[in-house]
């Protein structure tokens, strides 16, 4: 087996993130489920556009975040991801490029609008997002080459993926290709009700071995096991035998193999701002540690770092240089 030219393909939603700040009575005054990502139609987009307070527009979308995370980190990345030929998704192009990650998917010339999530935070640091997936739709197994699927280590999939109809075949293409190449394939679960709208697929993606690497956190595990009880939902995790990843907050995180159970501490913080991010920084640190050959608590360590960084400030891209982190804190 060649060596990787890329460390790491992340495969997602190209999104651009509109974030306000928003009271708890403004959620339920939309009739906005808190804390999950509500999808939504292009007149549900312009009307809570309208509704909400003065905004920050930064480019999003949870694998694309994580792919820039990852480059900050210093891991050769590539992002495969759709955007329409529109100003927001000239916005989404340059920021992913400017960070060091390659993206050349062909845009989308007609169709829908670029897509946007339209995140509420509230005063406890929670996000609520509602994502119009827009150009995200058109995503197709045609925008996966197979030659540079086999090319990246590890082949990055975001849960959110599912929703698009189209984008499962890409997806499910993508899987194949890495693994036909002898490379790992990892699998966000994204949130607790996208793993409720598709726990059988996600479960079967794992026990068909389409999947190597799982990263949920503790609601998300929950909601794949049906179980309110960690401990039962964490063996269910381990007797999937992939290299299951939990994030549990302040708890820190564990890693789950057939080996056992791993513990590790959350990075300390002076204040959350906006968890917006939260998880894909997570897995942009766990990855980046993978590619580099570090032991599972490194990686978990390098994980919990990053999701601190982003925690700290509004948007879900870093703004702290993560490298001077990293060799900072001891983890390079």
């Amino acid at each position: 087996m060649t060596a990787p030219t890329t460390d790491i393909l992340a495969i997602g939603n190209a999104i651009v993130d509109v974030i306000a700040h928003a009271e708890d009575d403004f959620l339920v005054a939309e009739s906005i489920h808190k804390g999950a990502m509500n999808l939504i139609d292009e007149p549900r987009a312009d009307h809570l556009y309208a509704a909400m307070g003065p905004a920050t527009i930064i480019s999003g979308g949870s694998a694309a975040n994580t792919a820039v995370g990852a480059a900050m980190l210093g891991a050769r990345t590539r992002f495969i991801g759709k955007v329409k030929t529109d100003e927001t998704g000239r916005i989404f192009t340059h920021d992913i490029r400017a960070v060091g990650v390659a993206f050349d998917t062909a845009p989308a010339t007609d169709g829908p609008a670029t897509a946007r999530s339209f995140i509420f935070v509230t005063p406890d640091g929670e996000r609520t997002m509602n994502t119009y997936l827009g150009a995200c739709q058109n995503l197709t197994s045609a925008d996966i080459d197979e030659a540079t699927v086999a090319a990246c280590g590890i082949t990055y999939l975001e849960g959110y993926l599912w929703d698009p109809p189209a984008a499962k075949e890409a997806f499910v293409k993508a899987a194949t290709v890495a693994h036909a190449a002898g490379r790992r394939v990892a699998l966000t679960l994204s949130d607790s009700f996208c793993v409720d709208r598709y726990r059988a697929e996600f479960l079967g993606l794992m026990r068909r071995r389409l999947v190597d690497i799982v990263f949920a956190n503790e609601s998300e595990l929950h909601a794949l096991y049906q179980t309110a009880d960690f401990a039962t939902a964490v063996a269910a995790f381990q007797a999937d035998d992939v290299l299951g990843v939990c994030t549990r907050s302040e708890k820190g995180s564990i890693v789950v193999t057939r080996g056992g159970v791993l513990e590790a501490k959350a990075f300390p913080i002076e204040r959350i701002a906006d968890t917006t991010g939260a998880g894909d920084l997570f897995a942009a640190g766990f990855l980046t540690g993978l590619a580099r050959g570090e032991s599972h608590k490194a990686c978990a360590m390098l994980g919990a770092m990053a999701a601190a960084e982003i925690i700290q400030h509004v948007g879900a891209r870093p703004e702290t240089n993560l490298k001077d982190m990293a060799t900072q804190a001891g983890l390079f």
